[in-house]
């Protein structure tokens, strides 16, 4: 049973542990994954070779307004009736092992597993143990941690699992180039990328466009901006990647255009299903700090600005960045400091010093751990009664 959902966050990870395990002799049908209906993983897991179990309810919200406490009210109650039919599956089916990755799909699963005495190992993504995992990882048999010094007990360092390919891209000069070609950028252009999940993040959006604003006659750089699906059209629209300017479709050097831009490459999209692509072409990123962003960075070996969200629980963003600041591998910039001012200084220093930029990058690859996945199945069999 591999239990948690809700994010990338916790999907990602449960789906490359479940794959990892049939990799070690397991068959599909023997792993169930346990996770949301409110998830991703609800449109993700039917089209998967696994079967699955979607718990109904919500996560708590953090706020004391009367909204919050009524929808909270209604969260525990749900809470509660998906832990009664957890312990219920547990006791019917009597899992060799509970996987436990965190966020509120897992919680029940976690309490079935020790009021019904099956092993637990957890799986902590981030640099700072979750409200979920703190509780539940008192109880595991063992905690698979992403990051030394995590605190929580019988901790084994494991990394977070990823998908397999980031771990063997090409990021050589020659392998970059690649990238950039099939991402319609100039090839031989350095390359920066920002991003800020799937729905965007403002701070980052708003003072990247300013920042393409600033550096629009640069004809030596590319600017790849995935604003996100909710601010996409006022960055599109009304940003320097608005139609007719550089980068805008149809504008020099996008896709099918045949001439070099007259000055900046600037490339807004809403979303972009090549992240390894992306990650292959970038020379430096622009983004947050959740606990995916992170893994991937690492296991790509690809040099950041991290900007952690505020007011994330437990402040596990800026734990996550100083953990990579620590290492050599990310400069971190405060959420209320990242302007376009200090990104174009921060920049200006990694882009003008390619030696540094390459120990960033060699710094993550030591931090990252590509083969999580297989380490934390080979703990999940070792725990397996």
């Amino acid at each position: 049973m591999i239990a948690g959902g809700g994010t990338g966050g916790h999907v990602v990870p449960s789906l490359q542990i479940a794959r990892a395990l049939v990799a070690r002799g397991r068959p599909a049908p023997s792993i169930e994954l346990v996770g949301s209906r409110r998830g991703q993983e609800a449109a993700l897991w039917p089209t998967l070779e696994f079967p699955f179990t979607l718990l109904p309810g919500r996560g708590i919200r953090r706020s004391i307004r009367p909204g919050a406490l009524i929808d909270n009210a209604g969260a525990v109650l749900g809470l509660l009736g998906a832990t009664v039919a957890s312990i219920a599956s547990f006791l019917a089916r009597r899992p060799l092992v509970a996987v436990i990755v965190g966020g509120y799909a897992s919680f029940p699963a976690g309490v079935a597993a020790l009021l019904t005495r099956v092993p637990m190992v957890l799986v902590n993504t981030d640099a700072v143990p979750g409200a979920v995992n703190g509780l539940l990882g008192r109880f595991a048999a063992v905690n698979a941690v992403a990051f030394p010094g995590t605190d929580l007990p019988r901790a084994v360092v494991t990394g977070t699992p990823v998908r397999p390919e980031l771990g063997g891209l090409d990021r050589s000069p020659a392998g970059r180039r690649r990238a950039r070609a099939l991402l319609g950028l100039p090839e031989e252009r350095r390359t920066l990328a920002a991003f800020g999940g799937s729905l965007g993040a403002r701070r980052i959006n708003a003072a990247v466009a300013d920042l393409a604003a600033r550096w629009s006659d640069r004809r030596d750089l590319s600017l790849y901006h995935v604003a996100g699906r909710r601010d996409y059209a006022q960055f599109a629209i009304d940003g320097p990647g608005a139609p007719g300017s550089p980068g805008a479709p149809g504008a020099p050097g996008a896709p099918g255009a045949p001439d070099e831009p007259d000055g900046l490459e600037y490339r807004v999209v809403p979303f972009e299903d090549q992240m390894p692509v992306l990650y292959r072409a970038a020379d430096v990123c622009v983004c947050r700090a959740g606990a995916m962003t992170v893994a991937e960075l690492l296991a790509c070996g690809l040099p950041a600005i991290l900007v952690p969200l505020p007011g994330a629980p437990r402040d596990h963003q800026t734990r996550n960045a100083e953990a990579l600041v620590a290492a050599g591998a990310a400069i971190l910039v405060p959420d209320a400091e990242c302007t376009a001012a200090r990104l174009e200084t921060e920049l200006a220093t990694l882009l003008s010093d390619a030696d540094r930029l390459a120990a960033m990058g060699a710094a993550a690859r030591r931090l990252g751990h590509p083969d999580a996945a297989a380490t934390v199945a080979e703990l999940v069999d070792a725990h397996a009664r």
